[in-house]
């Protein structure tokens, strides 16, 4: 019956040697991303501490978020994860600024505005 089982790790080492367990990773709740606890997260499931699935589960992210960070990490490591993503705010109001998407171009901020400053 053990044979089918898989058995976890109590604890991994963290990417900066620290120990890691399931009551020091990231709290679910987590909204600010810094790449130390995005590497938290990387380690813990390189170590075997929770799958990639429980993580996406966990922290409501996609798996393609999830291999991103993974492939960044194994890349460049920590550094790597300073990399953010554009939120749809942000990306909205470059398109508002630049006239995508709207019928009335926009008079004062032309698309090639935004590239050059």
């Amino acid at each position: 019956m053990l044979e089918n089982q898989k058995i976890r790790p109590a604890a991994v080492i963290g990417p900066h040697g620290e120990e890691l367990t399931l009551d020091n990773l990231p709290p679910p709740e987590t909204t600010r991303w810094v790449s130390r606890r995005k590497a938290q997260v990387v380690a813990a499931i390189e170590g075997g501490l929770i799958t990639s699935e429980e993580a996406c589960a966990r922290y409501r992210m996609s798996r393609e978020e999830l291999a991103n960070w993974q492939r960044l990490f194994d890349r460049i490591g920590v550094p790597g994860l300073r990399t953010t993503r554009i939120s749809s705010r942000s990306c909205s109001t470059v398109r508002m600024r630049a006239g995508i998407g709207s019928t009335i171009p926009s008079a004062d901020i032309s698309p090639t505005t935004i590239f050059l400053s």
